[in-house]
């Protein structure tokens, strides 16, 4: 399957490292120009930079903004108005015992997670439909469906990611716009390394630390392993393509059969 993407212009938030990062090489290598996004003003040039190096030249645009804020995403909106592909990646997580989970966090998740995605889809969607062609794309999780006890909050953002792509996919039916999740199961990047050293401890090297948590708290990995960032990259490039026209108000797992379930 050959995908071309020339002529397209993705966003992809949350893509100076991780998931993001590997999603906006496999998108630029695809041909489509990509705007990679984050907070930093420094890191996010520097990763887009990296992006472009990675991907063989790709066209690669950085625009600093903090998209868990309306105004974050306003600004993004206004350096990068038009995208024919919509990657809503930015998140957080961190465990935390549900109940001394404070208000002020719920929040912070939930606008991260969630309503940074809602911001820009209600911004650029309609566009897409103008057009007649586009993709929007929530990078949920396996913790949508598979609620982790250390992560309620996360599992709860999640979860309403699937429902925002059911709901906005059914709003656009018939257009040419598509609106899919995409559920990575655990994957190595940075921020879950870090969050391995914490649960497993910081003095385990890190193969162990891997083994260690796929055993002890995710034995349903069909995998067993952790997931890599290209791979979850891969399944997302495929949902932005042509080729998954048919594909609409989907959840499509990249879990590693950690969720013993048949559908999400």
């Amino acid at each position: 399957m050959h995908i071309d993407l020339s002529g397209r212009t993705a966003v992809v938030t949350g893509s100076t490292s991780g998931i993001g990062r590997a999603i906006a090489v496999a998108l630029a290598r695809a041909g489509a120009e990509v705007v990679v996004n984050g907070r930093d003003p420094e890191r996010t040039a520097r990763a887009g930079r990296g992006v472009a190096e990675e991907s063989g030249g790709g066209t690669v645009r950085s625009v600093a903004a903090d998209v868990a804020t309306a105004e974050g995403a306003a600004a993004l909106v206004a350096a990068a108005p038009e995208a024919d592909i919509l990657v809503n990646n930015t998140g957080v997580f961190g465990a935390a015992p549900v109940f001394e989970i404070p208000d002020g966090e719920w929040l912070r998740f939930f606008e991260t997670n969630v309503l940074s995605g809602v911001r820009l889809a209600r911004h650029h969607t309609p566009r897409m439909v103008a057009r007649g062609w586009g993709r929007v794309i929530f990078i949920s999780s396996e913790s949508a469906v598979m609620t982790p006890t250390e992560m309620v909050h996360y599992g709860m953002t999640k979860t309403a990611q699937l429902a925002l792509s059911r709901g906005m996919a059914q709003e656009v039916a018939g257009t040419g716009v598509t609106v899919n999740s995409v559920l990575p199961g655990p994957t190595l990047t940075p921020g879950v390394e870090e969050f391995l050293r914490d649960r497993v401890g910081a003095d385990v090297p890190l193969e162990e630390a891997e083994r260690r948590f796929i055993a002890e708290e995710r034995p349903t990995s069909l995998l067993g392993r952790l997931i890599r960032p290209d791979e979850v990259a891969n399944l997302v490039l495929y949902t932005s393509s042509d080729q998954a026209s048919a594909t609409t108000g989907a959840a499509l797992r990249v879990d590693g059969g950690v969720a013993p379930t048949l559908i999400p």
